[in-house]
C-alpha cells in the first residue's frame, strides 16, 4: 500500500514552537506539529520534524500539504486561498433535494437570490440546474442549459463570480460562454467524454468530485477496506489524468464527495480525516451542508432542518484547513466563520 500522511496534532500558533516543530498547511491559518503516516493499513504518529526518515514519497506529500495554494482566478475576481471561502449553493431545478422548485421558473429571482449570497458574503455561487440526489432523473443538456444560462448572464452582469455545477459538455461550455467562471463536476469529468476538452480549452479552474460510479450518477454503494486512503488514491490518479491531458495542476480542486456512494461511517471517516486531502496538492472544496448524515444523527431531522450540523461539518472542515465550504445557508455560515477566525486570530497573538 502507498504511504499516506494526515496531518495531526494542530497548535494554536507557530511562536511557541521552533520552525522545524510545526509545518503550516498549505499556506493557510493552520499549524500542526505531527503526522499520521498509514502505510499497510498500519497508522503510526511521525513528528513533523522526522518526516524526511519516511522517504522520498513523504518528502513529496509534505511538499505538497505545506505549500501555499495558488489564487483561483475568476474573471475580474481573484480569490485568494489563505483562509477559507463559502460558496453559495444555487439550484435552479424542481427536484433538488433541499431547495426544489424555488428558483426553477425565474432566472431573475434566481439571479437575485445569488447576489444577496454574495453580498452576505460568499466568494462565489455555486449553480446547478440538475440534481444529483440519489434517484433523480436525469436532465435533457437543452433544458440544463435552458435552466442555468439566463442565471449565469444575470450574475455575470452583477460582477458575481460563477460556477457551473454539471456533468455535462455542453452545458459548461454553454456556461462558461455565459460568464460562469469555474466548472464543478460531480462526476471528475468523466460523465461526458467531452467535458474535459471543453474545460481544458476554456483554461478555466475545475472541481474534480470522487464519484464511486461517476457514469452511473456517483450513488453506487462499494465496500471500502479504508475510505480515506482510497478516496485520496482516486483523486491523485484523477488529477494526474486531467494533468495530462493538459489542465494545469493550479487550476484544479478536489471534492472528497461527501453523500456519494458512502455511507454515515464512511462520511465521518472523510471528514475526520479531510486533512489528509492536502497531500494532494490542491485546494479542498467541503459539500456536507444539509446532507443526509446530518439526518442520520439527529433523529432524521429534514432537510430544512439541518442548520446546526451544516455548522458544525463546515468548521471541522475549516479546522482542517478546508479552503472552499460549499454550502446552502451562506450567511449563518459566514457569520459561524468569521467568529471561528477571531479565536485563531486571538490565539495567535498569545490571548
Amino acid at each position: 500500500m502507498t504511504l499516506h500522511l494526515r496531518p495531526v496534532q494542530f497548535v494554536d500558533t507557530p511562536v511557541t514552537h521552533p520552525d522545524d516543530m510545526v509545518a503550516r498547511i498549505a499556506g493557510g491559518m493552520q499549524w500542526f506539529a505531527a503526522y499520521e503516516a498509514i502505510e499497510d493499513g498500519v497508522r503510526r504518529t511521525v513528528p513533523v520534524a522526522d518526516v524526511a526518515g519516511l522517504g522520498a514519497r513523504a518528502l513529496a506529500l509534505h511538499a505538497a500539504i505545506t505549500a501555499p495554494r495558488a489564487p483561483l482566478r475568476l474573471g475580474e475576481r481573484i480569490l485568494r486561498l489563505d483562509q477559507p471561502l463559502v460558496a453559495g449553493i444555487l439550484n435552479v431545478t424542481p427536484d433538488s433535494f433541499s431547495d426544489g422548485g424555488r428558483h426553477g421558473d425565474d432566472p431573475a429571482a434566481a439571479a437575485a437570490a445569488g447576489v444577496d449570497m454574495a453580498a452576505a458574503g460568499a466568494a462565489l455561487v455555486d449553480l446547478g440546474g440538475e440534481s444529483t440526489r440519489p434517484g433523480a432523473a436525469s436532465v435533457w443538456e437543452g433544458d440544463e442549459i435552458a435552466r442555468v444560462v439566463p442565471v449565469v448572464e444575470r450574475l455575470a452582469r452583477s460582477g458575481t463570480p460563477v460556477s457551473i455545477d454539471t456533468r455535462k459538455a455542453a452545458v459548461m461550455a454553454a456556461a462558461l460562454a455565459a460568464g460562469a467562471h469555474l466548472v464543478n463536476d460531480v462526476s471528475a469529468l468523466l460523465w461526458d467524454e467531452r467535458a474535459l476538452d471543453v474545460v481544458a480549452r476554456a483554461g478555466c479552474p475545475v472541481v474534480l468530485m470522487h464519484s464511486p460510479d461517476p457514469k452511473a450518477g456517483g450513488h453506487g454503494r462499494i465496500a471500502y477496506r479504508d475510505v480515506l486512503t482510497e478516496v485520496f488514491d482516486w483523486l491523485e490518479a484523477r488529477i494526474a489524468a486531467v494533468v495530462a491531458a493538459g489542465i494545469e495542476r493550479s487550476r484544479i480542486l478536489v471534492d472528497p464527495g461527501i453523500g456519494f456512494g458512502k455511507s454515515l461511517a464512511d462520511n465521518l471517516a472523510l471528514i475526520n480525516g479531510i486533512a489528509l486531502f492536502h497531500g494532494l496538492g490542491c485546494p479542498i472544496m467541503l459539500g456536507a451542508s444539509r446532507k443526509r448524515m446530518i439526518g442520520a444523527l439527529d433523529n432524521e431531522a429534514p432537510v430544512d432542518a439541518r442548520l446546526g450540523g451544516s455548522l458544525a461539518l463546515a468548521l471541522k472542515g475549516a479546522e482542517a484547513g478546508v479552503q472552499v465550504l460549499r454550502v446552502h445557508d451562506v450567511a449563518a455560515t459566514v457569520q459561524a466563520l468569521k467568529v471561528w477566525r477571531g479565536l485563531r486570530d486571538r490565539a495567535l497573538v498569545g490571548g
